[in-house]
This record gives structure tokens, C-alpha cells and sequence, in this order.
């Protein structure tokens, strides 16, 4: 064998190999995939003068009610899991800075690793990518440090993409279209070298006998199930659907990647690059930032939603200091709300994209994890207390959903050890101030 096709079948055979992980890690019954989708500047929770949150659930265990912020999730709601009572701690509470730091580490001033980045070093560590980082203008105005989610080492950020085109080209290698389906000639061709590696392969093959050759056949089978899954005419009996993977990116460019009216665009193609990325076996880990605390996105320029106020500049931020009390008749509480509800639509497409795909006798929803998270609970008080956290998906049925859990007072970290053990990460504590999983939170 050729030393140059030597070192392409060598790459198939480590192409495979996250194939056949995946499918012990099913086995066991643990979820197969987890995305962490955040956005900026809390809700509208108790107000400083006594009013109750007008977006937690009311109610408790499987009986329970979404306020109208919620209302998008009701179809997903027997697939969700509500809290009361999660809380980051009194440390740095009433600080924007201070919650982005504890929200994923569970560590004061961001002195730890992030669930994400665990996750990836274990779970996500024989995928092609351990973990996707993607970002909607989470890097504008030169945007770094506390303004970043994802911790690689106590207090280092990573830096997420926030350009779809470049993320689409870097994840799918040349495959796919960033404006729409159909065929794409770059596909082809890496269908061919794919073939030609497992010719050599075949021929390597011949050369072996006994347990040598029985490990290689496995690297054969799965080599397959990839070529299976990026032309699209896999059985259907395995998991979730590779064909032909799109995103919409029309008119996106270097000028208008940080125009406040491309927001929704570029979020909707990051999520389904992330869905798509999971859907092909690409990454099993995966971080969406939806712009950055204390964020200048400007949502009154969202066209065709209930934010869009040509003759006003709302910004999220200024939004969510709407003063002291839940009053209709103020412009910054009415903006935060349909802020808030807005968000929350973009968790329920998200969910949508991920019901949608068949997936091991169910759907890509009931194999994952979905955790929807921001800084701060109030937007206005900036409390670090009754955190506004949703886990949504079926995790391989590790989760048992459909519940509004009253927690009384519980540390957020155990949310995350939740998260780790239902991946089938082994951990007992995450963090600081940890005391284990939530009862009852698993199956």
C-alpha cells in the first residue's frame, strides 16, 4: 500500500471510529448528543417590588402551567423538564460578568472548566469534532473573556464561530450548500476518496487472519455506515438522517455578519449547522451563544416578529432594566417580554429540527439533550437565584420529562452532574458547592 493511501485509509478507519462508540453508547441506554443554547440578559422573573415571575411554569410535578412567554414550548412540553429554585450561588449575585462565569463551570468567577468542555474530553472524545462552539454575533464590538460561555481551563475562554458560512465549510468539508439542497460535485468527490480508501482497506484485509482481521472488518462496517449517512441512503433502521446537509446563509457576508436585522437568520443557520453537524455523527457536544450579556443587540430591527419598531432602537440589555414592577404601560418591560418570548421560539424551532429527524425507533429529540440557559434570572434585579434553565429532550430515555420541579434551593451545579451522568459521564460532583445529581431528575 502506497504510503498516501496508507494514511487515507488509516483516516477512514479513525472516521469510523466514533460511529462505532456512538452505537455501544446507545446501547447503554445514555444520550447520545447534548446542546447548550444560551441567551442574553435573563427574563422577566420576580420583580424587585414583590411581583411573581412572569416566566417560570406555575404548579408542580407533571401538573403544571407555561406562562405565555412559554407558549411556544407547549408542544414540547411533556419533553421538557422546568425549574424553581435552581441557583448559581450568592456569589457575584446581581452581576451580569459574574453569572456568565458560574453559569456552565459552576465555579465563582469562572475558576473551572465548563460542563461543555468536560463533556468533550470524555463523552465527545472519539468524535470528529469533541465539541461545536458556534456563536450569533457573539464576538461583536471585539467581544472576549466573561462575555464567553465556554470555559477550556480555569479562567480561559474559548472563542465560538460566529460566521455559519465558515463554520458550514470547516464542519462538512466541502459537502453540502450554505443556500439550499441538491447535489454539490465537492460531495462527489469526497465520496470517491472515501471509496478509495476502503478499496485498500479490502485489500489490506486479504492480507490478515484471526483477530486482526475481525477488528479491521469492524472499521470496514463502519466505514460504510458514514458513507451511508453522507449520501443519504442508509436504511433508515440506525439514527438520524446525513442527507445532503444545507444551511440558509443567503446574503450573509463579512459586512453584514453584524447587522442587528440578520440576527434571526444567522441564529436559524447555526442551529440547524448544530443539528446537522449531530445528525452526521460529527459531534456529540455543542455550545450555541445567542449574542453576549449585557448585550447591544438591537431586537426592535427583527422584521416580521412582535419586537420590530422601525422608529425605535430597543436594545436587549436596556430591555431588560425595565424598572421595579411588571407595568404594561412601560415601553421596556413590554420590549423585555416579547424578548423573552421570543427566545424561547427559537428553543421551540430548535426542538422542531430535532423531532423532525427519525432516529433508533424514535427521534433525534428523544436521544438528546437540550439545556436553554442565560446569566442572570431577572433581567432587572440580576439575580443569580430561581435561574431560568430549561432540559429538554428524552436523553435516550435517562430523563424523566414533562415535570416542573419545585427545588426549594439547589445548586445549579447539580444540574449539570444531571447532564454528565445521563451522557454517561460517571461524575459525582461538578464544580463547586456540588452535592450530586437531582433527585429524581433520571430515569
Amino acid at each position: 500500500m502506497k504510503r498516501r493511501d496508507l494514511l487515507a485509509g488509516g483516516a477512514a478507519a479513525l472516521l469510523a471510529l466514533p460511529f462505532v462508540r456512538r452505537a455501544r453508547g446507545h446501547a447503554g441506554g445514555n444520550a447520545k448528543r447534548l446542546i447548550i443554547l444560551y441567551h442574553p440578559d435573563g427574563v422577566p422573573g420576580p420583580s424587585s417590588n414583590g411581583q411573581p415571575s412572569a416566566w417560570h411554569p406555575t404548579g408542580d410535578g407533571t401538573q403544571f402551567t407555561l406562562p405565555a412567554p412559554l407558549a411556544a414550548l407547549q408542544p414540547y412540553k411533556d419533553r421538557c423538564v422546568f425549574f424553581r429554585g435552581l441557583s448559581m450561588g450568592a456569589t457575584d449575585a446581581g452581576s451580569h460578568p459574574g453569572g456568565a462565569k458560574k453559569m456552565l463551570t459552576a465555579v465563582d468567577g469562572g475558576n473551572g472548566i465548563s460542563i461543555d468542555q468536560r463533556l468533550a474530553q470524555t463523552i465527545g472524545a472519539g468524535s470528529p469534532f469533541r465539541s461545536l462552539y458556534l456563536g450569533a454575533m457573539a464576538n461583536q464590538n471585539g467581544a472576549s473573556g466573561d462575555k464567553h460561555i465556554s470555559y477550556v481551563a480555569p479562567g480561559v475562554t474559548a472563542t465560538p464561530d460566529d460566521d455559519p458560512v465558515a463554520a458550514f465549510a470547516r464542519v462538512f468539508a466541502g459537502s453540502g450548500t450554505t443556500t439550499g439542497g441538491g447535489s454539490d460535485p465537492a460531495r462527489q468527490r469526497r465520496l470517491s476518496v472515501l471509496d478509495r480508501a476502503k478499496g485498500d482497506l479490502d485489500d489490506l484485509r486479504g492480507k490478515l487472519a484471526g483477530t486482526e482481521r475481525a477488528k479491521l472488518d469492524l472499521h470496514l462496517e463502519a466505514l460504510r455506515e458514514v458513507e451511508q449517512r453522507i449520501t443519504g441512503t442508509g436504511t433508515g433502521g440506525g439514527g438520524a438522517s446525513c442527507s445532503a446537509p444545507a444551511i440558509d446563509a443567503a446574503g450573509l457576508t463579512s459586512s453584514t455578519l453584524y447587522a442587528p436585522e440578520r440576527f434571526p437568520q444567522i441564529l436559524r443557520a447555526q442551529i440547524d449547522l448544530m443539528v446537522q453537524a449531530m445528525a452526521c455523527g460529527l459531534t456529540r457536544v455543542g455550545v450555541i451563544q445567542a449574542s453576549i450579556h449585557t448585550s447591544e443587540l438591537i431586537m426592535s430591527r427583527f422584521m416580521g416578529t412582535p419586537m420590530y419598531d422601525p422608529g425605535f432602537d430597543m436594545r436587549s440589555h436596556q430591555a431588560s432594566h425595565y424598572g421595579a414592577s411588571h407595568d404594561a404601560s412601560h415601553r421596556e418591560y413590554v420590549a423585555f417580554v416579547r424578548q423573552a418570548t421570543w427566545w424561547m421560539d427559537q428553543l421551540a424551532y430548535l426542538l422542531a429540527q430535532l423531532a423532525a429527524r427519525p432516529e433508533d425507533g424514535g427521534t433525534m429529540l428523544d436521544h438528546s439533550l437540550v439545556l436553554s440557559c442565560t446569566e442572570v434570572c431577572d433581567g432587572n434585579t440580576h439575580g443569580h437565584d430561581d435561574m431560568p434553565f430549561i432540559l429538554a429532550g428524552g436523553g435516550s430515555g435517562r430523563i424523566r420529562t414533562g415535570r416542573l420541579l419545585n427545588l426549594g434551593y439547589r445548586r445549579h451545579a447539580d444540574l449539570l452532574v444531571s447532564i454528565a451522568n445521563a451522557m454517561g459521564d460517571s461524575i459525582g460532583s461538578f464544580g463547586e458547592a456540588s452535592s450530586g445529581g437531582i433527585p429524581g431528575l433520571l430515569s
